[in-house]
């Protein structure tokens, strides 16, 4: 495509990523809503309900790197329309699955196709727009990327008040196929001009680590934090982390230069990354919970109330850009990271009787802070990385977010719930009634109906609980704030000496 072409056509491009990033998005988060009548119609056990979400998400993690890295030799948009492809073929058959097993494998399916596109539409996104626009551009890829997560839930619960449980997944074939048809028209193919032999044994590392972590993480929740098998997940994650990085210094060809950590622009735009995504996943996890197991909204009532969490992350992306030309990256991703510190602490507050109000208020301001943190320090780890390392910077910054996320749930959700089995008072239930009312407050909820003193004990611990976690990531996103504010520099240079964010002159 020539270079004029593209130019003249960019915006149409990052049109067509967004519509792929939506995607992506929305499937983060439909599914939860469809799991009870996917439980009914696949007679599926609990651990069949929670593989059908993980193994999406362990196969998304484990490739991210690996995809990233093919992407910038085989090139960009040849690894989107891959994954795209194979996304599509997937979300057909999770719709048409019969069996848990089943949904599992082409949920398994799905997550590969995810981790070719996540890392395509930033990498191609960065080659397609220049320095002085770029900003903008990722302002609204994030707000796409928060988006697409918000309008999961409200999606979920439209589908299934007028479909089957598969429509969660079907919905997702008629985007695919927009997607594939506009990006072969409109996205350009871009690449490595080197071309380097592939990094075999630093894909095999990477894959098996990430995969390791991220299992641990989700299966910590379950077994327990000292379980012997999730302490050896762990530490095979720390050992294969240690191996790779040894491997990665020595190869002539490095799959991930291990030496950018080295660049505070970009370890602390990642590590601002991961934290901004452990505070928000692990308080989405619970507070969709306290929507409807404590206040009583349904489903799609508790989607639609999500969504002012969406609205004020587009304001906080779009208002970022002018902000870091103002301010620089350091003050502004302190910022959103201190403005979601403060959400979080006001959430704190919350009680049974507690009106929405409170919520929406948060969810605003969570938005906000999120928002303003995230563009700018995406923009900064692909701003810190030459043009033909794009895919692998993307697929970096895509993995910091997949894994806080993921530590995110595992560890806040493990404090809610100490918390609750340990202050719930079942007095008047018995053997497994009184268990599954222990186990969980929607256990209490089917377990204890008529019985009002387990009822308001149950939602009572469930609410303790989640003002403990709550001042977790409260904690955890003002250690954020410190982080950024210390680490990243104020006024960072491209690759080309420029200065990020601001306009070059005429």
């Amino acid at each position: 495509m020539h270079p004029d072409t593209i130019h003249r056509q960019r915006w149409w491009t990052l049109g067509v990523l967004s519509l792929a990033l939506l995607v992506i998005g929305l499937d983060n988060t439909i599914l939860n809503v469809a799991l009870p009548s996917v439980r009914a119609d696949l007679d599926a056990t609990s651990g069949q309900l929670q593989w059908i979400v993980d193994s999406y998400l362990l196969v998304f993690a484990g490739l991210l790197l690996t995809a990233g890295s093919l992407g910038d030799r085989f090139g960009r948009k040849r690894a989107l329309l891959t994954g795209l492809v194979i996304f599509g073929v997937g979300s057909a058959g999770s719709a048409l699955a019969g069996s848990a097993d089943a949904l599992i494998g082409t949920r398994a399916l799905m997550g590969i196709g995810a981790a070719f596109i996540m890392p395509s539409t930033l990498s191609i996104l960065t080659n397609v727009f220049p320095p002085a626009e770029r900003p903008r551009a990722i302002a609204i890829w994030a707000a796409v990327s928060g988006l697409g997560i918000a309008l999961g839930p409200v999606s979920g619960g439209y589908l299934l008040e007028h479909f089957s449980w598969g429509s969660v997944f079907l919905v997702n074939v008629p985007f695919v196929l927009a997607a594939i048809l506009a990006a072969v028209r409109l996205v350009p193919e871009s690449s490595d001009p080197e071309t380097p032999p592939l990094d075999l044994v630093g894909a095999g590392l990477s894959i098996v680590g990430l995969t390791s972590l991220v299992w641990g993480l989700i299966e910590a929740s379950a077994r327990g934090w000292t379980d012997p098998v999730i302490l050896t997940s762990f530490a095979s994650a720390a050992l294969l982390a240690v191996a790779f990085v040894a491997h990665e210094l020595r190869t002539t060809h490095p799959m991930l230069d291990v030496r950018m950590f080295s660049n505070p622009r970009f370890s602390g735009a990642s590590g601002s990354i991961a934290l901004v995504f452990f505070a928000l996943m692990g308080t989405i996890f619970f507070l969709t919970q306290y929507l409807q197991l404590v206040l009583g909204y349904s489903p799609l009532e508790a989607g639609i109330r999500v969504i002012p969490v969406a609205v004020g992350l587009i304001v906080g992306a779009g208002l970022s850009t002018r902000l870091t030309v103002l301010l620089g990256t350091k003050v502004v991703v302190a910022g959103g990271l201190t403005t979601l510190a403060g959400a979080l602490l006001l959430l704190s507050t919350a009680e049974t009787t507690s009106g929405y109000g409170l919520v929406g208020t948060v969810l605003v301001l969570m938005g906000l802070g999120m928002g303003s943190a995230m563009a700018p320090a995406t923009e900064a780890v692909m701003g810190s990385l030459p043009p033909e390392k794009a895919s692998v910077g993307s697929a970096m910054n895509d993995t910091t977010r997949m894994v806080g996320g993921a530590l995110g749930v595992a560890v806040l959700g493990g404090v809610l719930g100490s918390h609750y089995r340990s202050h719930v008072d079942v007095t008047g239930l018995d053997g497994p009634a009184a268990e599954a009312a222990r186990d969980s407050l929607g256990g209490a909820l089917q377990m204890a109906a008529g019985n009002d003193a387990v009822l308001a004990s149950a939602q009572q611990a469930f609410v303790g609980g989640m003002t403990t976690a709550t001042l977790a990531a409260a904690a955890v996103a003002f250690a954020g704030a410190l982080f950024a504010a210390v680490v990243l520099p104020s006024r960072e240079r491209s690759p080309g000496g420029a200065l990020v964010g601001v306009p070059e002159p005429v």
